[in-house]
Formats: structure tokens, sequence, C-alpha cells
């Protein structure tokens, strides 16, 4: 019989800088060091801050390009259904199928499924709704949301132990380096 390790005490260990460029430059190191569950935090979005990560595209274009695509096959298909299947009118002649005339509607059904599927993808791609997260324990991250950036290097990660990553952090310049409660 195997039993599965128990959980780690702490979450992490959470490094505080002051400038962009610094959360930069530590996060580009600590990926060539070999973490790779780690994640940053800013006042505002950072240029180059999820590269330096080392985070890949998301899936929300694909997302969007899918959602329109559905959306116009279904704009088209509702109109072709009522005009030639369930209640066709000749009206003027005109042929039961006539295509021109459901081009605006099926725009406008390929644009709102885009939208909708692109929004309902972030939200979920990002684990929101999120109203905790262990990174709240520690009294100073309030201010990532004021003047300070953060890197946070995860317990999950394989190449973690809490020694050499507080060390490590701390040789990056850290204003502050701090355990992070489970």
């Amino acid at each position: 019989m195997s039993y599965a390790a128990p959980p780690p005490s702490s979450y992490g260990m959470l490094a505080e800088f002051d400038t962009a460029e610094q959360v930069i430059d530590a996060a580009q190191k600590a990926h060539a060091e070999g973490y790779r569950h780690m994640d940053a935090y800013s006042p505002f979005p950072v240029e180059g801050l999820a590269e330096a990560l080392g985070r890949k595209r998301t899936g929300v274009p694909a997302i969007v390009l899918i959602g329109g695509i559905i959306g116009g096959l279904a704009g088209y298909g509702l109109q072709y259904y009522c005009s030639v299947i369930d209640y066709p009118l000749n009206v003027g002649g005109r042929a039961y199928h006539s295509w021109p005339s459901f081009v605006p509607a099926t725009f406008e059904m390929t644009v709102l499924f885009a939208a909708l599927s692109g929004v309902i993808g972030m939200i979920a791609l990002n684990g929101l709704p999120r109203l905790y997260h262990p990174v709240f324990n520690v009294p100073r991250f309030s201010l990532a949301s004021h003047d300070k950036f953060f890197l946070c290097l995860e317990a999950s990660d394989p190449k973690y132990t809490p020694e050499d990553a507080r060390k490590f952090l701390q040789s990056l310049g850290a204003r502050e380096v701090t355990e992070v409660p489970q």
C-alpha cells in the first residue's frame, strides 16, 4: 500500500522588489536557474514579465475563433431554417435561400459569440473567480497593488527547497524574502 506525500507546509517563498526591472531580472534568473513553478505580482502590467516567467501563449485566441465560427454557423443556420424550412415566404419573387440578406445577422452573431467566448475563456483560463490565494497571508503583499513588485517561487516546483529558495531570492537583491504559509 502506498501513501501520498503530505502537503507542503508552505505555498512557497515570496520576494519583494522595488522596480519592474528588478522583478523581470529576478524572474529571468529564476527561470535560468531551473525554477518553473513561479509567479509575479505587480501594481500594473509589466512588458516582458510573462516571457521572463517562461509563460507560453494562451489558448484564448483559439477559443475566440471557435466561438466566432460557431456563432456564424448558428446565425446562418437559424436564418436558413426559418426562411427555407420552417416558414418559407415568397417575397417579391426572392429565393427562399437568399444568402445576401443573411450576411448582417450572421456577422453580428459571429461577433457576439466570439466576444462572449473570449470573456468566458479568459476567465476560465485565469482560474477566476479566485477569492483566496496563499500570498494574501503575507502582510506586505498588499503593497502589490500600490508600488511594489513580488516574485513567488512555489513549493510545488521540483527544484524548490525552502533554504535554497530563500538564499537564491536574497542573492537577487530582494528587499525582503518571506515564506508564504499554506
